[in-house]
């Protein structure tokens, strides 16, 4: 079925469907369309399942239907309102009725730029001025409804930092009224908004975001509490621990789209935010305290096991790799990485984004190296030898393979 047969058919039930969201507002910015849904006015389910037999309902406490529409599963929901009774994002009462319009529909959510339909005739029908902030880029909210659902303000961070827009001053102060509630939302629900963010071009803007909703404090304290951990200024002129962050961060963004990396990149360094003030500019063992956090990071963010591998092995590696040049050191670092969920090539984006694009050049030729020393792992162990003393001799095998090799002898020489 066509979207224009979809339309057709909603109208001969007595009724009239609109494009929403998402796909209205991409199409208006010249981005890509993914998901496509739709919200029909003017019927009850009943009469719609009359007409469409074959649409699965999966909305339990309002009517949401799915259907193909242009080849595509969609999403179809009847217009509806919603009025706060209670807590987080379930604490609504909804009213779903065949006399609700469109603009009612669209008043009830998030942003402007999402508050916008398209008609059957292809005619945008935009109440609430999400063209017009399009245009100015700008994120608005369209209503008092926004911060009935707390996790509107991290998406109001993330769609700012995704669009590359600003937020305007009311809709920030609406986003520090979410913080309360967020506390209690889901975690699953507030990393699917960060792991959207961190695909970002510029992943650093979400968190900046946060920081002026008064958010961040809240939701990643440990990042907020590299905010003045100063550092060394021969080192880091670019500013404190945060500062810093935020630009290996998006220098990372610049050099993979693994969102996991970039999350390495945001971690590496995490351990600073717990020097104790008398240390500072010095940090000394962030490496070990980032490392240990990250494990309560993850149960608080409920991280993917990839992403909290990743940003472990970045904060307790990254500090020694750009100045490693004993043949033993690298061979265990590229024996470690032979089996890291971040892999050789997203450490060596952690290692070059942290040092201005600098990469030691045992890291620039890994593949040639890990491949030299597991072809000196298969030599004859000599008789006599048993258990660990097994697999000492073999890695002293890989060490003296690495000894010999033109890269690592041209790094002992510098």
């Amino acid at each position: 079925m066509t979207e224009r047969e979809f339309f057709e058919r909603v109208k001969n039930a007595g009724g009239s469907a609109y494009l929403v969201g998402g796909a209205v507002r991409d199409a208006l910015m010249g981005r890509p369309v993914n998901d496509r849904d739709y919200v029909v006015c003017g019927l009850t389910p009943e009469r719609f399942m009359s007409e469409f037999p074959d649409a699965f309902r999966v909305g339990r406490s309002f009517p949401v239907f799915l259907h193909d529409v242009g080849g595509v599963r969609c999403e179809i929901a009847f217009a509806r309102r919603e009025k706060k009774k209670g807590t987080g994002y379930k604490g609504f009462e909804v009213f779903c009725s065949p006399d609700i319009t469109i603009e009612e529909d669209l008043f009830r959510r998030d942003s402007t730029v999402n508050s916008m339909a398209r008609d059957a005739e292809g005619r945008l029908i935009d109440p609430y001025g999400g063209a017009r902030d399009i245009a100015v880029r700008v994120i608005r909210a369209t209503s008092e409804h926004f911060f009935e659902d707390p996790v509107r303000a991290l998406r109001a961070a993330r769609q700012a930092a995704q669009f590359e827009f600003s937020i305007e001053p009311r809709t920030l102060s609406m986003m520090a009224l979410c913080a309360e509630e967020l506390r209690s939302e889901p975690a699953e629900r507030k990393f699917s908004e960060l792991a959207k963010a961190i695909v970002a071009r510029r992943p650093s803007l979400y968190f900046r975001n946060l920081l002026d909703a008064c958010l961040l404090e809240n939701e990643f304290p440990w990042v907020f509490r590299l905010i003045g951990k100063t550092q060394p200024q021969e080192y880091h002129p670019e500013g404190d621990a945060f500062e810093h962050t935020m630009m290996v961060l998006d220098a990372a963004a610049e050099m993979t789209e693994r969102p996991e990396v970039r999350f390495a990149a945001l971690m590496h360094d995490i351990g600073k935010g717990e020097t104790p003030e008398a240390e500072l500019p010095r940090h000394y063992g962030h490496e070990k305290r980032g490392e240990k956090m990250i494990e309560e990071i993850a149960v608080a963010l409920s991280l993917p096991r990839t992403w909290s591998r990743s940003a472990a092995f970045a904060a307790r590696e990254h500090m020694r790799t750009i100045r490693m040049k004993t043949p033993a050191k690298i061979r265990d670092l590229i024996r470690a990485l032979e089996n890291e969920a971040i892999g050789a090539d997203g450490f060596a984006v952690i290692t070059a984004a942290d040092n201005h694009g600098d990469l030691p050049a045992f890291l620039n030729d890994y593949d040639r190296l890990l491949a030299l020393v597991k072809k000196a792992s298969k030599c004859a162990v000599p008789e006599g030898l048993a258990g660990p003393q097994i697999g000492e001799y073999i890695r002293s095998r890989e060490i003296e393979a690495l000894r010999n090799d033109p890269v690592v002898m041209r790094l002992q020489s510098e």
